[in-house]
């Protein structure tokens, strides 16, 4: 049943999944920044978003650690990727997330089997990685965070936001936070790939993936919601979160005319 005090089950949905098992994707952190109580599990993506980010870069490097052979390493990554994708299937349930886990695992297997190195399955992540944190910086030079951007959509704030200075400041700490996650993937990752140490690198990733994306998404939490959101007189949010009900001047009217009116006093009449 879906939790009647959070977003439509459209917007708790999990995005789609990052291929280094780096969680469950964007959408559904956002989703839990944005509540009253925070779930690590709806943030996630449940046990089955949990399983997608984890189990196939698991099995790579279990294999790879085994057999030292790139190819039966790369196929064993990618049967999971596919069974939880089934699984998603049969279950009628979103595709989104598997969708985009089985299409990262995928890539990152084929460029390992073509090349014959084990260290690339993983360089879809590293690019990916290097990617966001450099979104992530680039939005908070020109002043324009990106977090802010998405929840401002999502609040119904618009650019609102950026004339609050509370606010404005809120979404560039929570920016920050997002930015510091990939930069510390990269200062791991980079390093044991150019050393050629795949099964290291697919150990560690598991570390760098749900375990530092929850803590972000709760430092996000933490922050976003102690200044309340900048919305515009009249602006209704995209999710309607009973916690962040915007109070409209026709709602105040409505309550006055609901207040009873003050007594009246009856004055004797003077007799004549």
């Amino acid at each position: 049943m879906a939790d009647p005090y959070g977003p439509p089950a459209a917007a708790q949905a999990p995005g789609p999944a990052e291929p280094d098992a780096g969680g469950p994707g964007l959408k559904a952190g956002l989703a839990q920044a944005m509540q009253e109580q925070f779930s690590f599990e709806k943030a996630f993506g449940g046990v089955r978003g949990v399983l997608e980010s984890v189990v196939p870069v698991t099995v790579f490097s279990v294999v790879y650690g085994v057999t030292r052979e790139v190819t039966p390493s790369a196929v064993a990554a990618v049967v999971p990727a596919v069974v939880l994708a089934l699984w998603r299937l049969v279950a009628r349930e979103p595709l989104t997330q598997a969708i985009g886990g089985l299409l990262g695992v995928g890539l990152g297997a084929f460029i390992a089997v073509r090349t014959g190195q084990a260290q690339t399955f993983f360089l879809p992540s590293i690019i990916k990685n290097a990617a966001w944190a450099a979104g992530y910086l680039v939005s908070i030079l020109v002043r324009w965070p990106a977090i802010g951007l998405l929840l401002g959509f999502m609040l119904g704030e618009g650019s609102n936001w950026r004339t609050v200075p509370a606010r404005m400041r809120a979404y560039v700490l929570a920016t920050w936070l997002w930015f510091g996650m990939f930069a510390v993937r990269l200062a791991v990752q980079v390093p044991l790939y150019l050393a050629d140490k795949p099964a290291t690198l697919g150990a560690v990733n598991v570390g760098l993936g749900l375990p530092l994306f929850g803590l972000v998404v709760w430092g996000t939490w933490l922050v976003v919601r102690r200044v309340p959101a900048a919305r515009p007189e009249g602006a209704e949010p995209l999710l309607h979160l009973p916690h962040l009900h915007h109070v409209h001047q026709q709602d105040e009217e409505g309550d006055r005319d609901d207040e009873p009116s003050s007594p009246v006093v009856q004055r004797p009449v003077p007799e004549t």
